[in-house]
């Protein structure tokens, strides 16, 4: 058996953040609660959403309280000023942080024996969907708005949890390319290697199948015609990408992830690493390491990357050449090599108890051991 889970509505394109007033007025919201970050509120691109807002008429409250790698004390705070707000919805503008976090807001407002956050993690059996969550994403990577996880740092512990969990999806996603046209190049290079490592991992994890292999394919071809404009700030780019990673989106959250996320995940909460960057520089020695068990479908990823011949190719040469297409692209936008400058030897042995112990895990296509992680850091070091 296969189950799919997808937005009850979604809404793509430039200038789409419009529709958020009919969508609040139709479903009978009478206040938002609007989870943004700080950097969005100062640049502008929040009041682009909350203009659209005070045009309607449609009261709101701001939490601005959230970080890039959201914290338990984020979303308690969260938790707080929401029922403090009197909104009976929530408007999640932002990147996957934003967006995590009103999860995890919406989900303990709705289901409050949950109310201790640690208690989210893996699959928590919730009884009730979260506060509705409307989410409109600034960058083009992370597809919060179109699945059922979200991932919450737990400080005092030095790890990040996974949260995977039906009632926690946004009724609406808002992907308007429009909003994510301020994102500096650095970001929209390691927001969109993160969308690649979505559609990549989610195409191998062992839970894959016909429906979600549609998605990812598509996901990858797109990225990769995509990114590079996208990060000169091309247009046309940037429309690609918001689509590219929300089709990644479809896919990776109904079957999964892997080690790349794992260990990403590991480097995020030792070091505060942005997550896409992680993803970036782990991606394609993990991928490396997972060839021999991805039978024919590094040829396809190949394919999808554009990558001439490939049908005349050994599966040993397929499966290099899409290594070295997923490294090629990842250089040409600027990601490091390496983790040099990011991780240090002595915490190798803690990053890789985290990633083992890290839901995403089970999923990926090879099981490793401790030791296979280990060896996978110090290769990047």
């Amino acid at each position: 058996m296969a189950r799919i889970v997808l937005n009850e509505t979604s809404y793509h394109g430039a200038g789409c953040v419009n529709e958020l007033a009919g969508e609040i007025s139709r479903r009978g919201f009478a206040k938002v609660f609007l989870c943004s970050d700080p950097g969005l509120l100062t640049c502008g691109v929040t009041d682009k959403v909350t203009k659209v807002l005070e045009s309607a008429r449609i009261p709101y409250a701001v939490y601005s309280g959230i970080k890039p790698n959201p914290t338990i004390e984020n979303v308690q705070e969260g938790v707080a000023a929401f029922r403090e707000s009197g909104a009976d919805c929530i408007v999640a503008v932002g990147g996957g942080s934003s967006i995590d976090t009103a999860k995890a807001i919406g989900i303990i407002a709705a289901n409050p024996e949950f109310a201790d956050v640690r208690s989210l993690e893996g699959v928590a059996p919730t009884k009730r969907p979260c506060v509705p969550l409307i989410a409109i994403p600034t960058t083009a990577g992370t597809a919060a708005e179109v699945t059922i996880n979200y991932v919450i740092t737990d400080v005092e512990k030095r790890r990040k949890f996974v949260c995977v969990d039906v009632h926690d999806i946004p009724v609406v996603a808002i992907v308007d390319s429009d909003l994510m046209s301020s994102m500096p190049a650095s970001l929209t290079a390691a927001t969109g290697m993160d969308a690649l490592t979505h559609a990549i991992e989610g195409y191998i994890t062992k839970a894959a199948w016909e429906m979600t292999d549609m998605f990812h394919l598509k996901a990858i071809e797109i990225i990769s015609r995509s990114l590079r404009a996208a990060v000169k700030g091309d247009k046309a780019g940037r429309e690609g990408m918001a689509l590219g990673q929300y089709i990644a989106g479809m896919g990776f959250s109904n079957v999964g992830l892997g080690i790349v996320h794992s260990m990403a995940h590991a480097l995020g909460a030792v070091y505060d690493t942005p997550h896409g960057v992680a993803n970036a520089i782990l991606l394609p020695t993990v991928m490396e390491y997972n060839a021999d068990a991805t039978g024919e479908k590094y040829r396809d990823i190949a394919r999808a990357m554009g990558v001439e011949g490939v049908d005349g190719m050994t599966l040993e040469e397929a499966r290099r050449a899409a290594c070295d297409a997923v490294r090629a692209l990842a250089a040409d936008v600027g990601i490091p090599k390496n983790l040099k400058g990011i991780a240090r030897e002595e915490d190798i042995p803690f990053l890789a108890e985290s990633a083992m112990a890290d839901a995403c895990r089970p999923g990926n296509p090879k099981d490793p051991t401790l030791a296979d992680i280990v060896s996978l850091y110090k290769k990047l070091l």
